[in-house]
């Protein structure tokens, strides 16, 4: 069986340099033998503000019900995603809010502090970039997007190993530069497409 990948590309604008490299990561892995499917968080119609938090209801419209299809199928879940202001867009944040809930990504026990991580099994892998240089990021604002992301939402949910991987600064690279982070980017698909499946992923 072929390793099935969702690529979630988490910029508003389908040609930035986020955009490419999730296409080119997509490309990679498919052509290696992986089976993949793709979400463009700015072409889903869903409203990005979790209402009432978890105590009302909200449904969630057809898009929102279709990615977390998405998310129930693959083994692997490749974000690709800009920080602004030291964490993810809006955007991205907003579509984790509503999908991303109790029931479906964790549920908490009665009685107890513990929870259950209901979507174990799946890996991920972070392709994040940012104006600051990366070292930058980590050593002197302590890297709080890569913090929320990996540990406080898809480690709280049961999906590891998550590695993140960190490009820029963007906003002075040139396009020898930005090439290279899309050809990376390709391979990284391939490398990861060429996988066997885990057994224990669900299904």
């Amino acid at each position: 069986m072929a390793q099935r990948i969702l690529v979630i590309l988490g910029h508003p604008a389908l040609n930035s340099l986020c955009a490419g490299m999730a296409t080119a990561y997509a490309e990679g892995a498919q052509a290696a033998g992986a089976e993949v499917r793709r979400l463009d968080l700015s072409t889903l119609h869903f409203d990005p503000l979790l209402q009432a938090g978890y105590r009302g209801e909200q449904p969630l419209e057809p898009d929102l019900l279709a990615a977390q299809a998405d998310i129930t199928w693959a083994e692997h879940l490749v974000w690709v995603y800009p920080i602004w202001w030291g964490a993810m867009p809006a955007l991205l944040k907003g579509f984790i809010d509503r999908v991303f809930l109790p029931g479906y990504a964790f549920k908490y026990r009665q009685g107890s502090s513990l929870w259950d991580k209901l979507l174990a099994g799946r890996t991920a892998e972070l392709l994040v970039t940012m104006d600051s240089p990366p070292w930058y990021f980590r050593w002197v604002t302590h890297m709080p997007g890569h913090h929320q992301m990996k540990k406080a939402i898809l480690e709280f949910c049961g999906i590891r190993p998550v590695k993140v991987r960190s490009f820029g600064p963007v906003r002075t690279a040139d396009a020898k530069r930005l090439g290279a982070w899309v050809a990376q980017a390709r391979a990284l698909g391939a490398r990861h497409g060429g996988r066997a499946p885990t057994a224990d992923t669900a299904s």
